[in-house]
C-alpha cells in the first residue's frame, strides 16, 4: 500500500478546527516543521496539542501560538517560550504541565491500546491532589485547575492513576521512510516521535528521505508502517531546514 502525498498541504487538508493533535519532537529537535506550517497555512485553529513542548517564539508550534491557532496544549516543558507564557498567564491558553515520563507513558500506553496505568511520580503534588492552574481569568485569578486522580497503594506504596492519549492525528519527522509508513529516527531525533506516532488515530509521517518498501532493514525500523497512514517525502530544501534552539559558542582557549 502507497501511503505517500504529494505535498504536507493535501495530508493535513482534513484536519479540522478543533481536532487533538499530538506533535513529535524535544525543543525544536525532530519536530515535524513542514507539517507545522501546513496546518498553519490551512487556517486550522482550536486545536488541543499534545507534545513535550510548545516550539520557541517563531519556529516550530510557536508558529501555531503566535496564530493563536492552539486552545489548548498538553506538554511537560515550556520554558523557551515567551509568547506561551503570555497566553497561559493573561487566560488565553488552557495548559495541562505533565511530568515529563508520565507524558511518555501516556502516549506509550495510548499508542498500546492501555486506558490508564498507575504510576509513582507526582504522588503528594498537585499533579494527583488536583488544583493545578489549567487555565488563568485574563482579569486575574484561576478559571480552570486540574482534577483530583485516584491513587492507590500496592506493596505499601502509593500510585497516582493516569489515563492514555490517544489524539485524532499524529504529526511526526523521520529520517528515513518507505512508502508503507515505515520509519527510521536519527540519534536523538528519536525523542518524542515514535511515542507520538502510535497515540495518532492518523498518523502523519513527514520523512527526509523517501525509499521503497524492503530497502530498510527491518530489524532497524523504530516505527512500523502499521501505525503510520500517511507519508509526505520532503524535498531537500525542507529536509535541510533545522534550526538549533540554543546556540552555544567558546573560544579555543576554553573559559578562563
Amino acid at each position: 500500500m502507497d501511503k505517500t502525498f504529494p505535498s504536507a498541504a493535501s495530508a493535513v487538508a482534513d484536519i479540522p478546527h478543533g481536532a487533538s493533535i499530538a506533535v513529535g519532537g524535544f525543543g525544536i529537535n525532530g519536530i515535524p516543521s513542514t507539517l507545522i506550517s501546513a496546518v498553519l497555512e490551512a487556517g486550522i485553529s482550536e486545536l488541543d496539542v499534545v507534545s513535550n513542548n510548545c516550539g520557541i517564539d517563531g519556529w516550530g508550534l510557536g508558529l501555531l501560538l503566535e496564530s493563536h491557532r492552539i486552545a489548548r496544549m498538553t506538554s511537560s516543558y515550556v520554558g523557551e517560550n515567551k509568547e506561551f507564557e503570555r497566553q497561559f498567564l493573561e487566560g488565553e491558553l488552557e495548559v495541562e504541565l505533565i511530568p515529563q515520563g508520565t507524558l511518555a507513558e501516556r502516549l506509550r500506553a495510548g499508542g498500546a491500546g492501555i486506558p490508564a496505568f498507575y504510576t509513582p511520580a507526582g504522588v503528594g503534588t498537585q499533579v494527583a491532589l488536583g488544583g493545578m492552574p489549567w487555565r488563568y481569568k485574563g482579569s486575574g485569578g484561576v478559571a480552570v485547575t486540574s482534577p483530583v486522580k485516584e491513587t492507590r497503594d500496592f506493596d505499601g506504596r502509593e500510585y497516582v492513576l493516569e489515563l492514555g492519549i490517544v489524539t485524532d492525528f499524529a504529526l511526526v519527522r523521520a529520517t528515513v521512510g518507505d512508502r508503507h509508513g515505515n520509519l527510521v529516527f536519527d540519534k536523538s531525533t528519536r525523542n518524542f516521535n515514535p511515542l507520538v506516532a502510535t497515540a495518532g488515530r492518523i498518523t502523519i509521517a513527514e520523512v527526509e528521505q523517501l525509499v521503497e518498501p524492503g530497502e530498510i532493514d527491518p530489524q532497524t525500523v523504530h516505527t512500523p508502517g502499521v501505525f503510520v497512514q500517511r507519508v509526505v517525502p520532503l524535498t531537500p530544501e525542507q529536509a535541510a531546514d533545522k534550526r538549533i534552539e540554543r546556540r552555544t559558542t567558546s573560544n579555543e582557549m576554553g573559559d578562563r
